[in-house]
């Protein structure tokens, strides 16, 4: 092969190389960027869980509150201070973990600690939207349909109840016998608005579930 045919041959071959070497590197370059990019949005995805789980609020963290607080020793604008907050943080539960911290009495040693004024601005504050709207149409339905829903409502709550809760296991029924009897008798709407602040508390889980049966419209269907 004359010289000049072998240089530019050379030359040509080492432009291939090159160009082929380009093309490697462009590649490993796309592969390791593409790499970081995935393991990027995926740290992002998983510290974004991580953040939003640590804002939900649960009966745990609840408890954990409650705990913290001797609200017994509050007084003035902290005590005030410090109802507004636990009223808030059980305001922002699923009706589920709602249930369970009922369930494990988890709050009543604030409870027992409140005046009356107290009690009835906390379970003012606590009740779901309408409950007393729902009270009264509660009312208008026929005796049997009444009959079946609190029935049907006390063994939600006592399965409920059967659960481990964050306070530990709890055998109490979800309302004592003693007003359950009462609630039968004289009537949901009658004896809510001639109760105690302290009976009023201990009907919540019961009010709870009666409404969320209403606005399922579960009791509008049964024949």
């Amino acid at each position: 092969m004359p010289w000049r045919e072998h240089a530019l041959f050379r030359m040509a071959l080492g432009t291939a190389t090159g160009l082929e070497s380009a093309v490697i590197n462009q590649r490993q370059r796309f592969f390791a960027w593409a790499v970081a990019s995935i393991t990027a949005i995926w740290l992002l995805a998983v510290g974004g869980h991580w953040y939003f789980e640590s804002l939900k609020v649960t009966s745990e963290k609840v408890r954990a509150y409650a705990e913290s607080v001797d609200f017994a020793r509050l007084n003035g604008a902290a005590r005030a201070k410090a109802l507004q907050d636990l009223a808030a943080k059980i305001n922002a539960l699923s009706y589920e973990e709602r249930q369970r911290l009922r369930a494990g009495r988890l709050v009543n040693g604030w409870l027992d600690a409140m005046t009356d004024a107290e009690k009835e601005l906390f379970i003012e504050a606590t009740m779901p939207t309408g409950f007393k709207q729902m009270i009264g149409a509660f009312e208008q339905l026929p005796g049997d349909k009444r009959r079946k829903a609190i029935d049907d409502a006390m063994k939600n709550l006592r399965a409920a109840g059967s659960q481990p809760t964050p306070g530990g296991t709890n055998d109490q029924p979800p309302i004592s016998p003693e007003l359950e009897a009462k609630i039968r008798t004289i009537g949901l709407n009658t004896f809510y608005s001639q109760s105690s602040a302290q009976t009023k508390a201990e009907l919540a889980p019961l009010l709870e579930e009666l409404q969320r049966q209403m606005e399922s419209g579960k009791l509008m269907r049964r024949q």
